[in-house]
């Protein structure tokens, strides 16, 4: 693990899809696996309407659910990318929910988080029939799977109509302030044209405030998780004390907030189960537990 962490703290704060996979593919291809995959499931109409279910291994009755959105910036990503979280979660007793969500720019705000909102429709309709525990639902993600579950749970417009009635989420490395990104482009050095946020919440920049998650905040409180990795791009660390500050100080809440140590904005994810729990081990305890 020396090597791996010298690696990535060599490449720095940068976001790199390939040196990440490539980086950790020896370790996850000799992975422990986890139980029956049900793949393509569908839970809407559109072609990216699709989810796979990861059973918990061992037999667990009214196993703890985790539904796990990828990242992607917006305009890409699969969860089959996310594979060994489906695996892990399974190895560990948890029934895993991994959906692919519409995409920009064909698909721009609030796409995702209704997407979002679909599949916690879905897991609670049919958790039980698969062994899962409906009233026991964590909703995750990283990057932007964080950014659609944060917007998801934490405006009450997205909603379902009885409520929204999970156990948790938990955020890592998210972007929840599309405004931010916008006026502070030099300092953080997001190129103009921004290809990730103009592809999703589009060009007219008038209304980027009334898209950012920490301007619409507006949910009763509930069990939540903020993390970041300690090689995250400045303005992911920046949104993650952002996101906390302004619901701690004027919605009540009282979220966990942690720093991903040794990991870059992919590396954490691409490390689960790989045998590093850096981001995996604090993510479990969270679904286990949400109010531990």
């Amino acid at each position: 693990m020396r090597k791996l962490e010298k690696a990535i703290r060599a490449a720095g704060p940068v976001i790199d899809p390939a040196f990440a996979k490539n980086l950790y593919a020896p370790l996850l291809a000799n992975a422990p696996r986890g139980g029956e995959v049900l793949r393509d499931i569908a839970y809407g109409d559109d072609e990216r309407h699709r989810l796979d279910v990861y059973l918990p291994l061992g037999g667990v009755d009214k196993a703890p659910v985790v539904i796990f959105l990828h990242g992607g910036g917006f305009i890409r990503g699969d969860k089959a990318d996310r594979a060994a979280v489906g695996d892990y979660f399974s190895r560990h007793g948890v029934l895993a929910v991994l959906p692919n969500y519409r995409l920009g720019p064909r698909h721009r705000w609030p796409a995702g988080a209704e997407d979002a909102a679909a599949v916690l429709a879905w897991a609670r309709a049919h958790a039980a029939a698969h062994g899962g525990d409906p009233d026991h639902i964590v909703m995750a993600g990283e990057s932007a799977g964080a950014a659609h579950v944060a917007a998801a749970t934490l405006v009450r417009r997205f909603h379902p109509a009885e409520g929204l009635r999970i156990a948790g989420a938990f955020l890592a490395s998210g972007v929840y302030n599309a405004e931010l990104e916008l006026l502070a482009r030099s300092q953080l050095n997001i190129a103009t044209p921004d290809p990730r946020n103009e592809a999703y919440f589009g060009t007219d920049f008038t209304a980027y405030r009334a898209m950012s998650t920490v301007a619409l905040a507006d949910a009763a409180p509930f069990p939540l998780a903020i993390s970041y990795a300690e090689l995250d791009p400045v303005q992911m660390q920046a949104q993650a004390g952002e996101l906390f500050a302004t619901l701690v100080t004027r919605h009540g809440f009282q979220p966990k907030i942690s720093v991903v140590r040794n990991h870059n904005h992919l590396t954490q994810v691409y490390a689960i189960n790989s045998g590093d729990d850096a981001l995996a081990g604090p993510l479990l305890a969270f679904v286990r537990d949400p109010q531990a």
